[in-house]
């Protein structure tokens, strides 16, 4: 099987090198940046600028998912994400939308969004058949448990078997209803449902989960991994951020999700530059 390419709407990405998401969270409460782009015209200006600095995917959320936070209403997530898709569909990148709700998913395909991110690995029929007639990447995350909850007491018997089994289940649920494999980014939810221990061992070993060589999204940016590890509170965790994603990159991550896309543009260029020194 040839997953060389991302198929994700109106694009087909390469997976030859790794692609830089960035993040525009629209939302009052992110544990990371809440408020700072809930109006739409700030977002916007958010997301032109992180593709400025060398975003190749944008990915907006509407709903905080951070550890306890609690679900918003559909409408209220819908206002906040189709005026910043409404904004952004000129740009000649992929627009991601991340939400695990079906009928959301719904709305924003039909306003253009050419990924949808779904924390809870579409694990309801409902969000299954929601994309599945569509051309829209797919990006399927583990998750124990919900976000109100998830980092309370999260147990594992066999961490790296569980999460594979879950992720499994819902690629053969997806093919099942016509779904490309070309379509399927794999994420193995780091700090969701995980202790640091299970978020550095997914991390060091993202590979052996193997599902028919589908790639990986890795996201980690500014999360309490880095904060556990460095001490550093969320908007000093820059450099932690940074070391991971190399990390992550240097294990075949096809995409990494990141808040600070300059400096992560500079380190993955430089990271490029010495995998393939044709480039210089």
């Amino acid at each position: 099987m040839n997953n060389n390419h991302w198929l994700c709407g109106r694009f087909e990405l390469s997976l030859e090198r790794p692609l830089l998401m960035g993040i525009v969270n629209v939302t009052p409460d992110s544990f990371s940046d809440g408020q700072k782009y809930l109006a739409a015209d700030h977002a916007i200006a958010h997301a032109r600028e992180l593709v400025a600095q060398g975003a190749d995917i944008l990915d907006i959320g509407g709903e905080s998912t951070r550890p306890g936070a609690d679900p918003v209403p559909i409408e209220t997530e819908l206002q906040r994400l189709l005026p910043v898709i409404e904004g952004l569909r000129d740009l000649d990148i992929p627009i991601s939308v991340d939400t695990f709700k079906p009928e959301v998913m719904r709305a924003v395909l039909d306003a253009g969004a050419d990924i949808i991110n779904d924390i809870s690995g579409f694990r309801t029929a409902a969000s299954r058949e929601a994309v599945a007639q569509s051309r829209c990447g797919l990006c399927i995350m583990h998750m124990q448990g919900e976000p109100r909850t998830m980092q309370q007491n999260p147990v594992y018997d066999d961490l790296k078997a569980e999460v594979r089994a879950f992720l499994y289940a819902q690629v053969q649920a997806l093919r099942a209803l016509g779904v490309s494999d070309q379509r399927m980014m794999l994420d193995p939810g780091l700090g969701f449902g995980k202790t640091i221990q299970h978020n550095y061992t997914l991390l060091r070993d993202f590979n052996d989960l193997d599902i028919d060589g589908l790639p990986w999204l890795i996201a980690l940016s500014r999360k309490g991994m880095i904060g556990q590890v460095t001490g550093r509170p969320v908007d000093e965790r820059l450099a932690g951020s940074i070391a991971g994603m190399l990390a992550a990159v240097a294990r075949g991550a096809a995409v990494v999700r990141m808040h600070d896309v300059a400096a992560s543009r500079d380190a993955l260029d430089v990271w490029f530059a010495t995998q393939d020194p044709s480039i210089l």
